[in-house]
């Protein structure tokens, strides 16, 4: 079958992957509200194209941390991909790299960090969840560091493990033969099989709740690298990110799979962009399936966007060819929206470009 849409992927996954994996990489929290509205949201977000412009050459590329990439659209940090894919990490590596763009390790990959570097050159980011035992993360960082990556994702929003009811049922745990590869040396690499989520008695009992930004300030202490916090919806706690030093901010509400009812993450971006008044870039993560998306991320002031169950479902249909297919689908589409809205650069997409809800009785 010809895959004319990143959407299409998501079908093919279901039917590929065992009931248990599938549903942890596609369910939300508690009602899943806020999953369907991630979704939902860019569809209340309507275009203003401008006509009658030369759109013979339009250029795509950025700048993200001082890195050159091909594309606003980098990868989101997703847990345990060899779920997906015997490659797993490996093939998102690759593939990532083949598109010119960043890719974000999570800290409960099923490669290691030495692993995926192995895979060749590119521009990595690594997503670090803050444990109990804080030997245990300065060892992170500093594997991170040697293998190459050039950024710390620190996500902010998971103090304890959001309720997905679909992994309770399923008394989910990582699968036998697989390890999280970054915590085997430390033997915190398997997860034990409960009569609830394994991966909610894994977070209960390893990550830190005490988690405050004065371990943002103790994690400066430890690596040069630059910090982005992932998980930030609001403009109180994004001002306070601007004062802790912070190099960005992802907005974002887990893949909804943390706290259900919060806004979708793109009706939270323009709130989070204005309290940052250019201080640092934001980007936006959730939700994106199409090209359009993107488009509506950046004209509300994004500086770029992260995906991340497309990844997933592409992996899981045909591994890394798939993620390339994915990320190019994207690429396109968002060189043809710009097109049809009149922008040859990222920087001439603009808030003009868009009607919200909010502008409605102004604009319409």
């Amino acid at each position: 079958m010809e895959i004319t849409n990143v959407s299409e992927y998501e079908e093919i996954a279901k039917q590929k992957l065992p009931k248990m994996i599938y549903d942890y990489f596609a369910s939300g929290a508690e009602d899943q509200w806020t999953l369907r509205e991630n979704r939902n949201a860019f569809s209340r977000i309507l275009f203003r194209p401008r006509i009658l412009v030369d759109v013979s050459k339009i250029d795509l590329t950025t700048t993200v941390l001082g890195f050159n990439i091909s594309m606003p659209i980098m990868i989101a940090p997703s847990a345990m991909q060899k779920m997906a894919h015997p490659q797993g990490e490996l093939a998102t590596a690759r593939a990532a790299s083949a598109a010119g763009t960043i890719m974000t390790l999570s800290s409960w990959s099923t490669s290691s960090v030495e692993e995926v570097n192995s895979t060749g050159p590119g521009i990595r980011f690594f997503q670090l969840y803050v444990y109990k035992d804080r030997n245990v993360v300065l060892q992170l960082v500093r594997r991170a560091e040697r293998a190459g990556f050039k950024a710390i994702v620190l996500t902010v929003d998971t103090p304890r493990l959001g309720r997905r009811e679909a992994d309770i049922k399923n008394r989910f745990t990582l699968p036998p033969s697989l390890t999280l590869k970054n915590f085997e040396d430390l033997d915190l690499g398997k997860m034990d099989r409960t009569n609830d989520s394994g991966l909610a008695s894994y977070v209960a009992s390893q990550v830190d709740r005490s988690l405050s930004w004065k371990d943002v300030k103790w994690l400066q202490t430890i690596t040069a690298l630059p910090i982005v916090v992932k998980g930030v919806m609001t403009a109180e706690d994004t001002k306070l990110a601007v004062q802790a030093g912070v190099a960005g901010i992802v907005v974002s509400n887990h893949g909804a799979r943390q706290l259900d009812y919060v806004p979708a993450t793109i009706n939270s971006l323009e709130e989070v962009v204005k309290a940052a008044q250019g201080k640092v870039p934001v980007f936006l993560d959730g939700g994106i399936r199409r090209g359009t998306d993107v488009f509506k991320a950046l004209a509300l002031g994004a500086s770029g966007v992260f995906i991340g169950r497309p990844v997933i479902f592409a992996l899981a249909a045909d591994g890394e060819a798939g993620v390339r297919k994915v990320l190019e689908m994207l690429r396109d589409e968002l060189e043809l929206t710009m097109a049809l809205s009149g922008c040859t650069s990222l920087e001439q997409i603009t808030r003009n470009h868009i009607i919200t809800e909010a502008d409605l009785p102004s604009k319409l």
